[in-house]
């Protein structure tokens, strides 16, 4: 049995696991880098913002609910 020791260094603390808990350290590791990888890509555009004023009077968030549905639908 392996006893904890604080300040151990990771490769060391993972080299004690049993195979089974290696295998979920693995993955949580590549989950968290794949994770981190996807936050430094690209930032969140909002150029469009505005971009459907002029019809601002002419539909309401209902009726473009209504007409996205039926877009999908198409």
């Amino acid at each position: 049995m392996t006893v904890y020791a604080p300040g151990k260094p990771l490769e060391e603390l993972v080299k004690e696991l049993p195979p089974d808990i290696m295998t979920e350290v693995r993955d949580f590791i590549e989950f968290l880098l794949h994770k981190r990888e996807q936050k430094t890509g690209k930032t969140l555009r909002q150029d469009w913002a505005g971009a459907i004023r002029e019809y601002r009077e002419k539909y309401t968030s209902v009726d473009l609910q209504h007409e996205a549905t039926n877009w999908r639908s198409d």
